[in-house]
């Protein structure tokens, strides 16, 4: 995993980043040591149209039924002074309690896309059940072929585009997954879940933690 900060490797049991000394409560600092009560999508920024909304929640049901694990989550947000949205992103994914996700789906298991929608910019934030199957350049691909509809303000299209290749990704490591289980599985180790101050966590009363080298199941 990449420290949220400094974007260095660091390891994924590590409590603060060595290089730059990055800790969770260092996000808290900047952004809040509370808690936070969301559904799977959030526009406090406004901009999307009511006609607009029932179809990205589409978007995210298509999500789950194609990986009945996992969850993906939208944030639209118009941040005036933002350090950062790899660690705003972070800050969220641990302090997010979503009222809308079945307990089933963890934190771990989630999908956080946070859009700027001030300065046109997103990242993708994701937990540490999927680091197998998802890495800093398939994120990437995935926003940057959706960087033409993002720079229009095409939200919608933008995010849909987005969670397409999120698809693609994933599927593509659960067929490796399949072939070969413990090469790819035992890439983050026999504790994938480090239950560190670090860590991502569920923060949902009753959330339930996934067993530590799941596979993800996808239905094609």
């Amino acid at each position: 995993m990449r420290c949220p900060r400094c974007v260095q490797k660091i390891h994924l049991a590590a409590t603060s980043c060595p290089h730059c000394g990055f800790t969770v409560e260092h996000a808290d600092e900047l952004f809040g040591d509370q808690d936070v009560s969301l559904q799977k999508f959030s526009d406090p920024a406004g901009v999307l149209r009511m006609k607009e909304r029932k179809p990205m929640r589409k978007l995210m049901e298509r999500f789950e039924k194609r990986f009945p694990q996992l969850f993906v989550s939208v944030y639209l947000g118009a941040f005036e002074e933002m350090t950062s949205i790899r660690q705003f992103g972070f800050w969220l994914l641990n302090r997010a309690a979503f009222s809308d996700v079945d307990v089933n789906r963890p934190n771990e298991n989630g999908i956080l896309i946070v859009v700027d929608v001030t300065a046109k910019t997103a990242g993708v934030t994701y937990g540490y059940s999927l680091l197998p199957y998802l890495d800093d350049e398939s994120t990437f691909d995935a926003l940057s072929a959706a960087h033409p509809y993002l720079i229009q303000g095409e939200f919608l299209q933008a995010i849909d585009l987005t969670i397409r290749k999120l698809e693609t990704t994933l599927k593509k490591g659960w067929r490796r997954a399949k072939r070969n289980p413990e090469k790819v599985l035992g890439e983050i180790g026999q504790n994938p879940v480090a239950r560190t101050k670090a860590s991502l966590k569920g923060v949902r009363v009753g959330n339930k933690i996934s067993e530590p080298r799941e596979k993800v199941e996808v239905r094609e």
